[in-house]
């Protein structure tokens, strides 16, 4: 019964909304348009609000919003709006000449003094342009000049990134805040009822070939579930986050291509470090080696090889270790090293500490990612062989950052995404910073990395860029403050009506403008 009704919520949800409830909405309908069809894109992901520092990882894939410049399947810099770009020799002052003729979605110009004030903004917000280390951000001519204190060897990378992207000065209020969205991509805003959908239409103006699409929604669906039977039954034209389980049944339906492809996305364990649990390192050991990844990358991901050998996947390049062996579980020695650590056995088979306070600690993790629940329920079976009790607690994406901050977390299960700044160093600079960070470590500080990453970061050499990659994913991967269980893959179930889709692996952009409609 819950089945068949799910296609009707489905039709509520992605119907026209003539009124949205918060935020947006732009009247009228694309100039000249004549083909009323409406691409419907489903995914798991919710809209985190207006301002791109929070929402603009959808407005970017949607093609409503644009930066200087973005990244090809390779992670390589591409021109966007800037449509070209330099560097002097001392690698501190970078010009970006802006392409003639561009225009916001309000119609006004796309000058190099709104491109500044839009990045000051960034700046101004917890983005990847943020740690940017800016010593100067000014407008002359058609050029956007950026000047920096130091080196800083993935400005084009963090550049690339959502929180960088170019809004109208329109966009903001008197006090800075962002208003409404009001980018430059071909596809403009209609209406926003955040979190859960975002309506466009393509804008005539663009710098771009003419998309073929002329209108778009975005709606989340929480439940795996839903969207597998949203794509069954024709109610979206494209579903991402496919449950693992459900892609089998979805391949037998004729109506529907489901795709798959790598990306630089790692399912891990957060551990609080300052907790009395896991604040020797021979605990997170024998953590370690008491997960089964072999069997929850085949049984729970129906792909042996997702189990995590590391931290970075290998198509993250200089960061991945091509030499370690394969994940192992060894169930005596992860006892051995919780022995070493000054825990012993209760009599329920539960370990206790010298204090005699039983080593039970709470796992907190969310369904957005539709697999995080039940690789939750197979560590929680895991972990209680080497007798650690494990409440696994199933909440929202927004409980592991808020407990971080409020140092109640103990263990959080989450899908990290090393591909938000095309360089993974981006990430790792945030994940990784002295204490950590929401999505990063928790409580852990260590010098060496440091180091390693503070020369990355200035670094242009490849030969010492990659070997400087090489010593930091090494110290991640011996000092476990985050424990990796199983890599990523983007799946996505393509509907009948729709062709010519590209999936981008550092999940940047939906690539609307090269999608058509399938001949009927």
């Amino acid at each position: 019964m819950r089945r068949r009704r799910l296609p009707a919520l489905a039709a509520a949800c992605l119907a026209p909304t003539p009124r949205p409830g918060v935020a947006q909405a732009v009247t009228g309908a694309a100039a000249g348009a004549v083909d009323e069809r409406v691409l419907r894109i489903v995914a798991p992901v919710e809209i985190g609000g207006l301002d791109p520092a929070r929402g603009g990882f959808i407005f970017t894939r949607m093609g409503v919003v644009e930066t200087l410049l973005a990244a090809d399947a390779e992670g390589r810099p591409v021109p966007v709006l800037a449509e070209r770009w330099s560097v002097d020799a001392a690698g501190l002052e970078w010009r970006f000449t802006l392409r003639p003729g561009l225009r916001f979605h309000d119609g006004s110009a796309v000058t190099p003094e709104a491109a500044v004030a839009s990045l000051r903004r960034a700046l101004a917000d917890a983005t990847a342009l943020a740690r940017a280390p800016l010593a100067a951000l000014d407008a002359t001519g058609r050029d956007v000049v950026i000047r920096l204190a130091r080196p800083f060897s993935i400005l084009l990378a963090v550049l690339a990134n959502y929180g960088s992207g170019i809004l109208a000065p329109a966009a903001y209020d008197a006090a800075g805040h962002v208003q409404a969205v009001i980018g430059t991509g071909p596809y403009r805003v209609v209406s926003i009822t955040a979190p859960m959908r975002l309506e466009v239409e393509r804008f005539e103006s663009w710098w771009g070939p003419r998309p073929e699409i002329t209108r778009a929604v975005y709606l989340v669906a929480g439940q795996g579930e839903a969207r597998a039977a949203m794509a069954e039954s024709g109610q979206a034209d494209l579903v991402f986050g496919l449950h693992p389980v459900t892609m089998a049944r979805l391949r037998r339906n004729p109506a529907l291509e489901v795709r798959t492809v790598a990306i630089p996305r790692t399912r891990i364990l957060k551990l609080n470090l300052a907790s009395a649990f896991f604040g020797s390192l021979p605990e997170r050991q024998a953590l370690d080696l008491a997960i089964d990844r072999q069997g929850i990358a085949a049984a729970l991901l129906r792909n042996p090889a997702l189990a995590a050998t590391q931290l970075l996947p290998p198509m993250t390049g200089d960061w991945h270790l091509a030499d370690l062996p394969p994940p192992g579980r060894d169930l005596p020695r992860a006892r051995a090293l919780l022995a070493s650590a000054g825990w012993t056995p209760g009599s329920d088979g539960i370990l206790r500490d010298r204090q005699g306070r039983r080593f039970r600690v709470v796992l907190t993790t969310y369904s957005t990612w539709p697999e995080l629940p039940a690789i939750a329920t197979a560590l929680q079976a895991q972990f209680r062989e080497i007798g650690v009790d494990v409440d696994v607690s199933i909440g929202n994406t927004s409980d592991i950052p808020r407990l971080h901050r409020d140092g109640t977390l103990e263990l959080g299960l989450m899908s990290r995404n090393y591909a938000l700044v095309p360089d993974p160093l981006g990430t790792i600079l945030t994940d990784f910073a002295q204490g950590g960070s929401d999505w990063g470590a928790m409580n852990w500080t260590d010098p060496q990395l440091a180091a390693a990453l503070a020369r990355l970061e200035a670094a242009a050499a490849p030969e010492e860029r990659r070997a400087l990659a090489q010593r930091a994913s090494a110290i991640l991967h011996e000092q476990l403050p985050v424990i990796p269980i199983a890599w990523s893959e983007l799946a996505v179930a393509i509907g009948r009506r729709v062709a010519h889709v590209a999936i981008d692996p550092f999940e940047t952009s939906y690539r609307l403008p090269d999608m058509r409609w399938r001949e009927p």
